[in-house]
Order: structure tokens, then sequence, then C-alpha cells
């Protein structure tokens, strides 16, 4: 059996010795080289090309970002980033996501090699999905978002209060190649469209950040959901990294729930969770869709979905950059259609109508 091929790119000696350590208790990775910095990698890789790499953010003489961006254009390989668990590098780290990474596993300033042990099933996962992705299908979906092309709109918590009350919601999970297929979709809608609630594997404190950042290109209003936030036309809510979201409806307004909990299909999010409860809470009032990722988080909650009436959708492989959990719903039979990306905002869109 071929072994999926690691390199892993970090300025810390821990980081690299303890990343390198958990590859090579699996019998299906190997580690051909690490380096302190991307100048050292690159001549490395001249040598062996990896299958993934394992890459910090910030580094000296190269940037991690300046080094993906190169990597993408030259030759794109599937990157997973280890960055600090830091508001700042949270923000950067997203960058990196926009420039090709397909995954974030994220590092604490303190307690580092207990973290990274602790966390070597989600490391080797992240890994592994991460050789299973086509990154090129990123470059397709992934464009300069020009601000200054998009209408100044009031996102106002005032103007989303004048909006028609909808009891329309959409539904998506999504993992791995999920940040960029989102930022293709958001960006395309207008605040007509119904309110959307989305699950998005990525840890803590990012979430906020990606929220952040979709909302100043996108008309709608994207923002980290907060318990007891209103569902409501023009409005996408993203479950917050380390918490599950659930719907819960009060007479003909609909509003999430934010909880602790166990993981659930090894995620906390789950997509399993935030379906479940739009089984419950809006039957046909709702719509679900499934996209690119690994694994088969939310194919159990579409089932469920697609048996109380609800039509489901799941992005299609050609468009995916990991097709597996999509695949799961399909498997099934939990799937109304199969769609590709680039169908995904008109269905949302025409939903609202």
């Amino acid at each position: 059996m071929k072994k999926i091929k690691v390199g892993i790119i970090d300025d810390s000696a821990l980081v690299r010795q303890v990343v390198s350590e958990i590859v090579k208790t699996d019998p299906e990775m190997e580690v051909i080289f690490t380096a302190s910095d991307p100048i050292f990698a690159y001549d490395k890789m001249q040598k062996q090309w990896p299958d993934v790499i394992v890459l910090d953010v910030e580094m000296p003489r190269m940037d991690g970002i300046s080094f993906l961006q190169k990597l993408m254009e030259e030759k794109p390989t599937p990157t997973v980033i280890c960055s600090s668990l830091t508001q700042k590098n949270s923000e950067t780290t997203l960058k990196a996501l926009s420039a090709g990474a397909v995954d974030i596993i994220a590092k604490p300033q303190i307690g580092l090699k207990d973290f990274l042990t602790d966390s070597a099933l989600l490391l080797r996962d992240s890994i592994k999905s991460a050789a299973n992705s086509n990154v090129s299908k990123l470059q397709k979906y992934t464009k300069k978002q020009d601000t200054a092309s998009f209408p100044i709109v009031n996102k106002s918590k005032t103007y989303l209060e004048t909006l028609t009350t909808t009891d329309k919601i959409v539904a998506i999970g999504t993992s791995t190649g999920g940040t960029i297929a989102l930022e293709y979709i958001l960006s395309k809608l207008d605040i007509t469209c119904p309110g959307i609630v989305i699950v998005q594997h990525m840890p803590e404190k990012f979430t906020r950040a990606f929220a952040e950042r979709l909302n100043k290109i996108c008309k709608i209003e994207v923002k980290e959901a907060s318990d007891g936030d209103r569902i409501t036309q023009g409005r996408a809510l993203i479950a917050p990294g380390n918490f599950h979201m659930t719907l819960k409806r009060s007479g003909a307004q609909y509003f999430v729930e934010i909880k602790d909990g166990p993981l659930v299909n090894r995620h906390r999010p789950s997509v399993n969770v935030l379906f479940r409860s739009i089984a419950k809470q809006a039957g046909k009032n709702a719509i679900g869709i499934l996209m690119t990722g690994m694994g088969d988080d939310g194919a159990d909650g579409m089932k469920e979905m697609h048996e109380a009436g609800i039509t489901t959708y799941a992005q299609d492989e050609e468009s995916s950059v990991v097709f597996g959990m999509p695949k799961e719903a399909i498997k099934r039979n939990a799937v109304d259609k199969v769609v590709s990306l680039e169908q995904i905002p008109s269905i949302i869109q025409k939903f609202g109508l």
C-alpha cells in the first residue's frame, strides 16, 4: 500500500518533533522531510515532493501564506495549516485558506506538546482528508474579491429587523474545502435570500474571523452565531467553533441555540446536530445542503430531514474538493438532488421567493 508522503514546515523544533511522531504512528503515512522554514523546505521538495504539507503561518525568511501562494501557482499541493489559536493568527490563517489550504489545526500558545498529542487523531484525519482532496478545484472557485464592486448595504440590526419575516431556512453543512465553497455561494446572494444556518468544521476563534471576513465581501450579513440569534432574510449564521448549533422555533420566528456537548461524529460543531434539529423544528419550511468534506458527518441528519419531507441537496463529486460527506448522504438515500457548486446560489435564492 502506497503511504501518504508528509512534509512538515514549522519554525518550532517541538512542533516538528511531535507532529513527526504522530504521523509515524500511522502505518498509512510517512514523514519525508521536516524544515524550519519554506526556503529550506522547497530545496528538500525538489528531491521528493510530498503528498501533503503541514505548514505553519508565521516563520522566518518566508511566511506560510507567501509560500502557499507560490506553491499553488507552481504545483498545487494539499496543505494543512497548523497555526496558533489567536485572533490575529485566525485572520491570517483564513488568508491561507483562501490561498488554497484545505484544513486548519489550531495549536495553543501553552501546553503545546500535550495538545498535539491529545489531538493526534484529528491531525491524522486532517492529513488523510487533505491527501484525498483535489486542490485544483479550490483554484477554480477562488477569486480575489473587490469589495468596492459590492453596493454599500446597511447591515445594522435595525435594518435587518425591518425585513419581512420569513419561515424559510437554508441549512448548510460542510468541511474540507468548505471555506472557499461558502465564500463562492454567499458572495452571490442578495438580501432577499432566506435565512441561512451553517456548520463549517473549523476550530474555535477561526469561525468568528471567517464570518467577519465574509461579512465584508457579501451583500448579506454573515456572523458567527450567538445563542438566541434570530434567523432572518439576508442573514447567514455560522456555528461557532467548539460549540453545537441547533434550531428552535417561537411562533413564526426561528432562533439558534448554541450549546456545549460531546463530540458528534468526532466534531463540535456537528452537521448532524444541526440537521436533526432542522428536521424536528422546521420541516418543509427548510432545505438542506450537504457539501464538500471528508467523513460522514451530516449524512444521518440529512436522512432525517429527507424523511421529514425537507428537500435535500448534495454537492456533486465534480465540484467537491473531497466527495466524502455528500457521498455518504447519497448512499443513505437521503438526497433528493445532486447539484454542482455553481447551482447552489440560485437554489438558495429561489427558495426564498
